[in-house]
């Protein structure tokens, strides 16, 4: 009786070989993760490299994506500044901790949460994009005037119902913004070592009488 060798297999019904070491990039840049990962590596970009050297390609690098990824996610490049930002700074979760409490407390409550925010390390990278940016960059600015003054100021002085809660908010802002600058980023002496307690127990009263005196 004769034997039929086995039939040799096609490429077809062969088994694709199994690829070794690091999944592909693809598969690395897909997953409930990548956003997450992209709004971090941004932060540091920006915070590191200021807004005008910062790229989509480098955010992608950093946070192991393509970089059309991130387009997909958020757009342009201003709008991953400011998911990044927002990340950092939900003015949703302060408004009730600022506006809670005595009316009387209310410029000590704020000037403490801000000098918290810029006290902790990891909140503080994107806001110094920010500072930094703004004065030479139109997308910086307007993520400085949306998230700072349209979206916690202006809403704090509209919720207490006093007179041009605008001009209010905006000389609010220019005070806070003013202390950030010196101490943060211009790292001016005596105010760059002095304690945060010290600051916010000599701003208090002038934030309280920004919003809160009619």
């Amino acid at each position: 009786m004769t034997e039929h060798p086995e039939p040799i297999p096609t490429t077809d019904d062969a088994p694709a070989p199994r690829r070794r070491g690091r999944p592909s990039r693809k598969a690395a840049s897909e997953g409930p993760d990548a956003r997450t990962r992209i709004l971090e590596a941004a932060r540091t970009e920006f915070a590191e490299r200021g807004y005008d050297k910062t790229s989509i390609r480098g955010i992608a690098k950093a946070a192991g994506v393509d970089a059309a990824l991130i387009h997909h996610y958020f757009g342009t490049k201003d709008e991953v500044f400011a998911a990044a930002v927002e990340v950092t700074f939900e003015p949703a979760l302060v408004l009730p901790a600022v506006l809670g409490g005595e009316p009387d407390g209310l410029g000590e409550r704020l000037a403490r949460f801000f000098l918290s925010v810029w006290e902790d390390p990891g909140t503080r990278m994107p806001l110094l994009a920010i500072l930094r940016s703004a004065v030479t960059h139109e997308a910086a600015a307007n993520v400085l005037r949306d998230f700072v003054l349209r979206r916690l100021l202006e809403r704090i002085a509209a919720e207490l119902d006093v007179p041009d809660p605008t001009l209010r908010a905006e000389l609010a802002a220019s005070h806070i913004l003013g202390i950030a600058m010196l101490r943060y980023v211009v790292r001016a002496e005596p105010l760059a070592s002095a304690d945060p307690e010290e600051i916010v127990a000599m701003v208090a009263p002038t934030l309280q009488r920004y919003l809160g005196e009619v």
